[in-house]
């Protein structure tokens, strides 16, 4: 999609602090951080949600799920953190292109429905 910003980053036309990148997906900085750390995780491929992701997305879900925690150092997760994706308007969601925010480096309250 042209005009998302998480596609421009990915393209290189938005500048953008890059944390991990691979062939699949990107992780940058967040830039309205809501934790001392938070990082989010993109698809390459831009769909807006869950329920939209194609099947041939399996795998790559997957990978994004599993390399997360193996990059504990670089995104500072040594003593815990918490994975959000945030699906359509009334959970506030913001950027119609599927991602996962990580958040780390402090005590996290809990807030139960």
């Amino acid at each position: 999609m042209s005009d998302c910003i998480f596609c421009k980053i990915i393209r290189g036309e938005v500048p953008s602090n890059i944390v991990y990148e691979d062939d699949d997906f990107v992780i940058f900085t967040n830039i309205n951080p809501s934790s001392k750390y938070h990082y989010l995780a993109v698809p390459k491929e831009h769909y807006g949600l869950l329920s939209n992701a194609p099947a041939s997305q399996d795998r790559v879900l997957g990978k994004m799920l599993l390399t997360i925690p193996k990059l504990s150092e670089l995104l500072h997760l040594e003593t815990g953190y918490r994975l959000i994706v945030n699906q359509g308007p009334d959970s506030g969601q913001e950027v119609h292109h599927l991602h996962i925010h990580i958040l780390a480096g402090q005590k996290m309250e809990w807030h139960p429905v």
